[in-house]
């Protein structure tokens, strides 16, 4: 063989591998539609999430708009408890308690309907820094209420699970 064919014969040999490898870089079409089959996927699993994620964002907004409200009416509830309070000592107004009991009980409905509720604490109960709020301290009346609540000074509520006013309490030392 001389050079020439020499030549000409590595040169096939280059062109065999070069198509050869140009073979195995282009992807059939089985291949094409796995990969597309692939990423189709993959964005319908990430626009699952995305409206999972919206929608549990948007009943959060709900909460902490109700929240907002709630904190606010807090107060107002507690001066109608208070005039209800301070009303049944005097006999003389008895048809002007009526009406603020009446007012009152509908506002506690409608506040209760939102999710409002009362955190419930009565004195003896055992304080407990994660649902309570410590006021001040006294000296225990008796040696029962030592570490336990001796008054509550200001009602708790919780709207759903949160608790969005902790009671203040005072606690026996």
């Amino acid at each position: 063989m001389g050079k020439k064919e020499e030549i000409k014969e590595e040169e096939n040999i280059v062109d065999e591998t070069q198509e050869t490898s140009q073979e195995t870089i282009e992807p059939t079409t089985e291949e094409l539609v796995e990969q597309e089959k692939d990423k189709y996927l993959r964005l319908f699993a990430e626009f699952e999430n995305y409206k999972k994620r919206t929608s549990k964002e948007r009943i959060e907004l709900f909460r902490t708009a109700n929240q907002e409200l709630m904190t606010v009416l807090l107060p107002v509830l507690d001066d109608f408890e208070r005039a209800l309070m301070h009303i049944e000592d005097d006999k003389e107004a008895e048809e002007l308690r009526k009406g603020v009991l009446l007012i009152y009980q509908k506002l506690v409905k409608t506040l209760e309907q939102k999710g409002l509720e009362k955190v419930d604490v009565k004195k003896g109960d055992t304080f407990d820094a994660e649902v309570h709020e410590a006021i001040t301290q006294i000296p225990a009346p008796s040696k029962k209420l030592v570490g336990k609540i001796v008054d509550v000074v200001e009602q708790g509520y919780k709207l759903g699970d949160k608790i969005i006013r902790f009671p203040k309490v005072v606690i026996g030392q």
